[in-house]
């Protein structure tokens, strides 16, 4: 049970509830991380943004590779409800069951190249508190391995946002 009053459609703005709507028709329930978010629409809009132009749109990484960032950055940070969630999302998006089990073991377990190993690899240390130590000479070895500039910057901001949005589901104990 969160650690907060969740509000409930009906307590919600008229703009999350057109966005909720969709969601309640197509599965019957909102989740708590969207109940957490429609407390504040602004907050709300701005995490809506993230997911739909990085995560659900195409964009310059392939849904395996985000799947795979969204999977193995909740589970570092121990949030069990996301790496539910983004199972269900990776299996919608088209990873295979054996491609969701090898990422949940580690990068070393997964069946793919050294590039997309490493770029992984990379968005787990981005993703600690000691960040701030990643060299240049780790972005040049990304970009050696053909990684664009942009790639990286886009894995960075969905690792970024899985540490937002995981330490939210954490703090409050979402799906708890």
């Amino acid at each position: 049970m969160a650690h907060i009053a969740l509000p409930e459609f009906e307590e919600m703005s008229p703009s999350i509830q057109d966005k909720a709507r969709p969601i309640l028709e197509k599965t019957g329930k909102l989740g708590e991380i969207f109940k957490l978010l429609a407390l504040d629409e602004n907050i709300y809009l701005a995490t809506d943004g993230m997911v739909q132009r990085f995560l659900l749109n195409e964009t310059h990484l392939s849904y395996d590779i985000k799947e795979s960032i969204a999977l193995l950055i909740s589970k570092e940070n121990g949030c069990k409800m996301c790496v539910d969630v983004h199972k269900g999302i990776a299996k919608m998006l088209g990873l295979s069951e054996q491609r969701i089990e090898e990422v949940l073991e580690g990068v070393e377990a997964i069946t793919t190249s050294d590039a997309e190993k490493a770029l992984l690899n990379f968005c787990i240390k981005a993703s600690k508190k000691e960040n701030y130590k990643i060299l240049k000479e780790e972005i040049d070895a990304l970009k050696a391995l053909g990684y664009t500039d942009v790639q990286i910057v886009e894995a960075v901001s969905i690792t970024g946002y899985f540490n937002y949005i995981n330490t939210l589901s954490n703090v409050f104990a979402l799906g708890q």
